[in-house]
């Protein structure tokens, strides 16, 4: 805006924001933590000073740039300031900030983060990365008054080289934005609960002056899985260097040169496939002469013929069930234990894949279910109606999307990328998401593409355009429930012919623990249960069904939902929130999956 002699930036200033967006974090900084959980990493977890920045003051008015703010007391400035570091209340990170206080339960504004730490250099050329696992939703980094830059996405990891700027005593501020916008991926109008803050691992990383940032090593596409494919990527000065690979599981020990930070490698070798019932993971070192990591990778191939999915080469139906990331004391947080807890009880229902709704989930998952032997179905917030012709909104979706398969492509239990959820088939949809195919892609070959979509209610039939893009069609479909008529499930399979394998991502209805009725009272257990038995026997008779993952396996929060049975929750769950009291419907799917177990 034009500015005038009484002109003050802080409260005059709507473009506040455009100098924090300059600088972008990215997946095109983004490293691999996998293989270095054990070695120089630090945790910044714990408790940090918080405050709801109701009015976003602390980037309007740039607090952190203030000159006081690394010594941090409101009473040691010579002027009247609105912030005082030190004197805010504590909250732990990672949570979220909605359950951490009561009066924040619906908070969807900007808080602020703050925390001291020190450094102290180990080596002359060591570099010092900052690592954020989760932030919702946009997130603002500054460190000892300056600003290293903006990330957007609520559920994908970002990182930022902090060498330059850290000193011994620092001041860290992070300015995190939960703000549901038309603009944004997901858009404002979701069906899960908009849960705030630094609500996953901070971290500090170590490295050397030339650093293996990331690798991909998987099966060569194509080579009867008799070779494996290896691709190295450093960062630094030292772009040329030796780089090794070593698989001592399979006598695998090779050494090569890096051109222009990248050495590729490929290997004559015969693993034992990984898979659900033997998931088997080999030892990987890669290492350069001041650099290595080590990760537990599977080696497998998954691939589409007809309508049918082949792991290994065998045929496979996908037995599954959504799962949202929410829990009833955590909200949006999560630990090992539960989602050990979570493999568990989709284990006891006979099931072998998990659909990862609508979100990335934490990466601990991806790394756990590779030791499990869980079969995954990863998914970006494309979510129903979002600005599809905003060329801001596609760049973030991208973005997400690249972050989320860099972060997990190396994990054999990742065996669909999805691209979307629930979007009606537009031409500016078409385009957006088509090209969002071509990404996935352009960064992994070895994975199917999928995206959930609605199916032609008007003409009965499984149609998408997007679907000449994807390699699995996934259907949302809620006969039974949103449309009461059920006979229209026989006739919608009768009348399609999709071509490809169809993975039914949805259906169900919801049921309130300790609600009975007759089969015909809504949100009764006894409806549920015979819904469930309806859908079971109709989809196991269709011959391009390859999966179901249905309707969820946790019941979970959402605003949206008010009535009297689901009063704040989504109660289509097959488990309670307490996520221990199984529904009638659940013991449904347990006999399914079992008569499907060989």
């Amino acid at each position: 805006m034009e500015k005038t002699g009484n002109f003050q930036a802080d409260i005059h200033d709507n473009g506040y924001e455009a100098k924090f967006l300059e600088k972008r974090l990215d997946h095109t900084s983004l490293l691999n933590l996998a293989g270095r959980m054990a070695d120089g990493l630090e945790s910044l977890d714990g408790q940090w000073n918080f405050a709801a920045d109701w009015y976003d003051t602390c980037k309007r008015a740039n607090w952190p740039a203030d000159s006081a703010q690394v010594s941090g007391g409101a009473e040691e400035s010579n002027r009247p300031l609105d912030y005082d570091w030190e004197a805010w209340e504590r909250i732990p990170v990672p949570s979220t900030w909605n359950l951490a206080r009561r009066e924040l339960l619906y908070f969807e504004g900007s808080g602020v983060y703050t925390r001291t730490f020190r450094y102290t250099p180990r080596s002359a050329d060591e570099r010092l990365i900052l690592r954020f696992e989760g932030a919702a939703y946009r997130t603002t980094v500054f460190l000892n008054g300056v600003c290293l830059g903006t990330h957007d996405g609520a559920s994908t990891p970002f990182n930022v080289d902090i060498t330059q700027t850290v000193a011994r005593e620092n001041r860290l501020v992070v300015a995190v934005d939960a703000r549901r916008l038309p603009t944004r991926v997901p858009m404002e109008n979701t069906d899960w609960y908009n849960y705030g803050g630094l609500y996953r691992n901070v971290l500090l990383l170590r490295v050397p002056a030339t650093y293996i940032k990331d690798w991909f090593v998987r099966l060569e596409r194509s080579s009867a899985c008799s070779k494996i494919r290896a691709d190295v990527w450093l960062d630094g000065a030292k772009a040329s260097a030796k780089v090794k690979l070593s698989i001592p599981g399979l006598g695998v020990a090779e050494e090569i040169q890096s051109q222009d930070g990248v050495a590729s490698f490929t290997i004559d070798a015969e693993p034992e496939l990984w898979s659900p019932t033997r998931p088997r993971l080999y030892e990987v070192e890669i290492s350069t002469d001041n650099d290595s990591v080590r990760d537990k990778i599977g080696f497998r191939e998954i691939k589409t013929t007809a309508h049918d999915i082949y792991l290994n080469g065998e045929k496979i139906f996908l037995k599954g069930v959504s799962v949202h990331e929410d829990h009833i004391l955590m909200g949006k947080t999560t630990n090992s234990a539960t989602i050990r807890a979570t493999i568990r009880d989709l284990k006891e229902m006979h099931g072998n894949y998990l659909r990862l709704a609508h979100y990335p989930h934490d990466a601990r998952f991806a790394r756990i279910a590779d030791e499990e032997g869980i079969l995954l179905w990863e998914e970006i917030p494309v979510y129903w109606a979002i600005a599809f012709d905003h060329p801001e909104t596609y760049r973030d979706a991208e973005n997400q999307l690249a972050e989320l398969i860099l972060r997990d492509r190396n994990r054999a239990s990742v065996i669909v990328w999805s691209v979307g959820n629930e979007n009606a088939d537009t031409d500016a949809r078409l385009t957006f998401m088509s090209e969002l195919t071509k990404k996935v892609r352009s960064l992994d070959e070895t994975r199917l593409v999928s995206a959930a979509c609605l199916v032609n209610h008007e003409k009965l039939v499984i149609e998408d355009r997007l679907a000449d893009f994807l390699d699995v069609f996934g259907v949302n479909e809620y006969y039974g429930w949103y449309d009461p008529d059920f006979s229209k499930l026989p006739q919608l399979l009768a009348n399609s012919n999709p071509g490809k394998p169809v993975v039914v991502c949805e259906f169900g209805g919801g049921a309130r623990i300790g609600q009975h009725g007759s089969t015909d009272d809504l949100f009764s257990l006894e409806f549920q249960e015979n819904l469930y038995k309806k859908q079971v026997e109709t989809l196991k008779r269709c011959p391009f069904i390859a999966g179901t993952s249905p309707w969820i396996l946790y019941d979970f929060r959402c605003p949206r939902r008010l009535n009297r049975y689901q009063e704040g929750f989504n109660r289509k769950g097959l488990i309670d929130s307490d996520r221990s009291s199984k529904k009638p419907a659940y013991f449904v799917m347990r006999d399914f999956y079992r008569e499907l177990t060989p």
